[in-house]
């Protein structure tokens, strides 16, 4: 009979439905609030990419108006150039785009990075640098376009 009354006991031992619904509700809120802040970090991973090669970008053309005079076109003309050096998956990944040029406070524009297909997070997403304010916007950043 006591070995009977234990198993029995350990039967209906166990968590109420309604305590599982709480379980469930904590995780369903903690999820709300932790994969918007995941993603969130993603997408500043990936535009890091862009941001390293857009500051790489810069101080090539810099160096290239020193040598020629002019502000490059394009990232294209830096490479054939040999100005600037950079992987072909960062060119799989990214389309730069130059907007340089000279004001009267020293150099202003713009350059522009666009995902390409390649890129994990989604093709057409934009940063943008603003060289008169040192700042990036777009795709990752705290600034939107």
């Amino acid at each position: 009979m006591i070995q009977f009354n234990n198993i029995k006991k350990k039967i209906t031992e166990g968590f109420t439905l309604v305590e599982i619904l709480i379980v469930v509700v904590i995780i369903g809120i903690l999820a709300s609030v932790a994969i918007p802040t995941y993603m969130k970090y993603v997408e500043r991973g990936y535009a890091s990419d862009a941001k390293v090669q857009i500051k790489n970008i810069l101080e090539n053309a810099e160096i290239y108006r020193q040598e020629t005079g002019e502000w490059p076109v394009d990232v294209q003309t830096m490479l054939d150039e040999g100005v600037l050096g950079m992987k072909k998956s960062v060119l799989n990944k990214w389309e730069f785009d130059l907007q340089l040029e000279d004001d009267e406070y020293g150099t202003s524009g713009q350059i522009t990075a666009s995902s390409l297909p390649g890129m994990k997070g989604g093709e057409g997403k934009q940063i943008i640098y603003l060289i008169e304010e040192g700042e990036y916007v777009g795709y990752g950043q705290k600034r939107e376009q």
